[in-house]
């Protein structure tokens, strides 16, 4: 049986880079607790101070079957080439698509491997469209 995952990544807006990835992968941002209408009324009744809200979101598969994406703010920026990238199998199609929402087209690469796009996501972590 195999260990679920979830995926964690640094970022200075956590709630934007969420619905950035949410909107590519296909996902929603994830619901607050039950009893709760939403994550500000969660932090509110919880004491979470008003200019802490935005340091953590997330994302889900809505269907259940892919891991959970973590987004946490860090202090600073982002300042070498990933070691761990996504490799997004949306179809080429999706490239424009992407760079409508943020993103950032790099390079384009096509060899007997196959067909990808080097992108970068809204805070510059990189990623393949294939």
């Amino acid at each position: 049986m195999a260990i679920g995952i979830q995926v964690t990544m640094d970022a200075a807006d956590p709630g934007k880079l969420a619905a950035f990835w949410a909107e590519t992968l296909g996902y929603v941002v994830q619901p607050p607790p039950p009893g709760f209408d939403s994550w500000e009324d969660f932090a509110v009744r919880n004491n979470i101070p008003f200019e802490s809200i935005n340091d953590f979101s997330a994302i889900i598969d809505p269907e259940g079957g892919g891991p959970r994406f973590f987004f946490q703010r860090v202090p600073e920026g982002k300042t070498a080439k990933n070691r761990l990238h996504l490799d997004v199998n949306a179809g080429l199609e999706a490239v424009e698509r992407l760079v409508s929402l943020g993103a950032t087209k790099v390079q384009e690469f096509k060899d007997s491997k196959g067909h990808w796009v080097v992108m970068l996501d809204p805070e510059g972590n990189e990623f393949c469209v294939q």
